[in-house]
């Protein structure tokens, strides 16, 4: 799964959502219905939202309470953030009175690990950061450097409960690779609760709901890296993820999805897009089923209801 460290890019889905295929732009509209749109950051990376059916008025109030949701949010699951709660579990290796939605995003992590054979993994933190840092340097892992990070890698030694969350020493976790969907549905739902049926959010990953101010339903482009999209999903009350382990590299050939399984950490696929009812779902699985088998993807999906494979593309070799 991806990992990221505060002072690396940590998004790698933005290279894969189009922006201009999201319908937040040049559609048209009934004269009658406002259409208000907001761009903003998140998680290290630029987000936006489309808003149908609120007046200036009522749309400012509404990005106001978002953006408030979505500082608290990043107090619990920033990297980017150093007194973060996930920041403050890595450093000090014991979390007490975790916050619930901490506590919610680790139990979906566990059943990510569970139905992914260990391919979703949080805890691979420190395998990232050595391939992160030995990239910077220009240079491979060595064997040692590669068997010291592996060994503090293992989701079986995270504890969690509501009076803390516990780590083995030396551990880190990183939640990149389900936080944006978890925020994703909070501010999805922060909307709804105000009164909004008809809604875009775009946290990294997208919710879409209701429909479009034209009546249609949102329209999300699945692109590669390079922007080329190859696929476009219609979206009504569904969320969208992607991953692509070549939207951010690590070095010249090194993707930033890795696999905590294998030795080589090599992605079997280039390109996954999944759609699920919740966005942390559509995540989580996004960015798991880079590392499994077409067989192994599918017996995965299963485990979630609902969850669909929109997009899988094998990942190139390159040429030697």
């Amino acid at each position: 799964m991806t990992c990221s460290r505060p002072h690396l890019t940590s998004r790698r889905r933005f290279l894969t959502i189009s922006a201009a295929a999201l319908g937040c732009s040049g559609l048209p509209a009934a004269a009658s219905t406002p259409v208000a749109r907001w761009r903003g950051r998140a998680m290290g990376a630029q987000t936006g939202m489309v808003l149908v059916g609120l007046d200036d008025t009522g749309a400012r109030r509404a990005f106001h309470a978002v953006e408030r949701e979505l500082a608290r949010l990043e107090r619990i699951f920033s990297l980017y953030v150093t007194d973060s709660q996930l920041s403050q579990l890595n450093a000090t290796g014991i979390l007490k009175s975790p916050a619930p939605e901490l506590l919610e995003v680790l139990s979906l992590s566990d059943a990510l690990n569970a139905a992914s054979g260990g391919a979703f993994d949080p805890s691979l933190q420190p395998l990232w950061l050595l391939r992160a840092r030995t990239a910077a340097q220009g240079r491979a892992a060595t064997p040692g450097e590669l068997d010291a990070a592996r060994a503090l890698v293992g989701w079986d030694e995270v504890r969690f409960d509501a009076g803390s969350v516990r780590l083995a020493p030396g551990m880190a976790l990183t939640l990149n690779g389900v936080a944006q969907g978890f925020v994703t549905d909070r501010i999805a739902a922060l909307l709804r609760g105000r009164g909004l049926h008809d809604v875009l959010v775009d946290m990294g990953e997208i919710a879409a709901l209701g429909r479009r101010a034209d009546g249609a339903d949102w329209t999300a482009g699945i692109a590669r890296p390079d922007g080329r999209i190859v696929n476009r999903v219609a979206l009504r009350d569904r969320a969208l993820a992607t991953s692509a382990p070549e939207g951010t590299l690590l070095g010249a050939n090194q993707g930033h999805i890795l696999d905590p399984r294998a030795p080589s950490g090599a992605p079997k696929h280039g390109l996954v897009a999944v759609s699920a009812d919740r966005a942390a779902v559509a995540d989580g699985l996004s960015t798991a089923l880079c590392l499994l088998s077409k067989e192994e993807a599918g017996q995965t999906l299963l485990a979630f209801s609902g969850a669909r494979l929109e997009t899988l593309e094998q990942l190139q070799e390159k040429p030697t």
